[in-house]
């Protein structure tokens, strides 16, 4: 029988599988990259639509258009210049401004120590040192001020009108930021800042001659108490805000003592310096008043040559009897004021004992509420004692309402306790 033996297949002849393989490769191939730009794609629109619901601004905009790129740019940059108000960075510098109004509100008193008594020459005259000093570190702490102005007009806002749901939409449009901050707070912030005190030392120091003494001390109490009712103003609401979001009242008993402490010595020094500037006023009054009007010769200067007479006329005249003491009621009367004449803190340029003087004279009738005070009938005496007596009330009861805020909130955590524990 004769076999047949079939002839070899060979794949090197241009085979139907050495055909079509390849074309199957490349079908599969592109398969796989149409899926993966696909899978991409999708990808990209999820995340582009993620992003507009979180904003609530704008519809999902699935556009392949990049006309509108640019102003999504702008709206990002503009997010990044604004600061959000319950950030952690513009929460520590509330803090850090709050410290700063504090210094700046015991600073400013310090201007009221400049005019000195010259008590052997029966002259108003001013402490030059002390006025530099004072006006070098009012322009430091002014800085902090600025820096503060600066970021008002980046600071976010929630709008008062969307506070009834939810936390409210947050405002971060920096026209409608700076609008609201011009038209509210800009103004009492600049007033608080213009350097008017330092003008005064400075500039009408150089400039004035004769009565530089008499102009000096009324212009340092007018621009002092102007600009101290502005900051006032502007550090009771930072106050608030800042008690409220970091509880330092209620944390421990020894913040609370530590804050009314503060508040007392704070008080104390500005009325210390207050009593030192009207007792300076009260002597040059009883000379004005007997030199009938002639104040030429009541103000030191270069060069000046008193006349024997005018000082034994000026020593007798307004020569310091206790109140206690008085007789005749035609002698110039004091009040309030006589300890500091007698005790000679207006004619001494020794800035620390006048101002511990000054600093426990009033730290002692604050908080006795000024009971102990023996006025004049000097109309501006009595309203100063008045304004001690009831400054003194005020620090009492700020005193027993954060005891109060501090017993509740031990209170309330112990009840806590209590209910968890059990």
């Amino acid at each position: 029988m004769d076999l047949i033996r079939f002839k070899d297949w060979s794949s090197d002849d241009g085979s139907f599988t050495s055909k079509v393989r390849p074309s199957f490769s490349a079908v599969i191939e592109g398969a796989r990259k149409l899926f993966e730009n696909g899978s991409e794609r999708a990808r990209e629109l999820f995340e582009n639509g993620s992003e507009r619901v979180k904003g609530l601004k704008k519809p999902v905009n699935f556009g392949f258009s990049s006309k509108k790129q640019p102003k999504k740019d702008k709206a990002v940059s503009s997010k990044k210049r604004t600061l959000n108000p319950q950030g952690e960075f513009l929460q520590n510098w509330n803090k850090m401004f709050l410290l700063s109004c504090a210094i700046a509100l015991a600073i400013d008193p310090l201007f009221f120590y400049i005019p000195v008594v010259k008590g052997n020459l029966k002259c108003l005259d001013l402490d030059n040192k002390l006025g530099i000093v004072a006006s070098v570190l009012r322009t430091l702490i002014d800085a902090f001020y600025v820096i503060h102005i600066v970021f008002q007009f980046r600071t976010a806002f929630i709008a008062p009108s969307s506070r009834v749901f939810g936390r409210g939409e947050l405002i971060e449009d920096p026209w409608a930021i700076a609008k609201r901050y011009l038209f509210k707070n800009f103004f009492i912030d600049i007033l608080a800042i213009l350097p008017l005190p330092q003008m005064v030392v400075i500039i009408i120091k150089s400039s004035l001659r004769g009565s530089v003494s008499e102009i000096t001390k009324d212009l340092l109490k007018t621009f002092i108490f102007i600009q101290y009712v502005p900051r006032i103003l502007r550090i009771v609401p930072l106050f608030k805000e800042v008690t409220t979001t970091s509880g330092i009242l209620t944390k421990s008993a020894w913040t609370g003592a530590a804050l009314n402490l503060f508040l007392y010595m704070l008080a104390s020094h500005a009325v210390g310096a207050f009593w030192y500037l009207f007792s300076i006023e009260r002597q040059d009054r009883c000379w004005r008043n007997a030199v009938n009007g002639d104040v030429a010769a009541l103000y030191c200067h270069k060069g000046i040559t008193r006349n024997e007479t005018l000082v034994n006329m000026l020593n007798t005249t307004c020569s310091l009897i206790n109140p206690d003491d008085l007789k005749d009621p035609k002698h110039f009367n004091f009040g309030i004021f006589f300890d500091a004449l007698e005790s000679g803190v207006v004619e001494t340029m020794d800035f620390p004992m006048k101002f511990l003087y000054c600093f426990w004279w009033a730290l002692r009738n604050l908080s006795s509420l000024g009971q102990n005070l023996k006025t004049s009938t000097y109309v501006w005496e009595i309203l100063f004692a008045i304004a001690i007596a009831i400054g003194g009330l005020i620090l009492f009861s700020l005193l027993i309402g954060n005891m109060q805020v501090f017993l509740q909130f031990q209170c309330y955590q112990l009840h806590n306790y209590l209910y968890f524990s059990s």
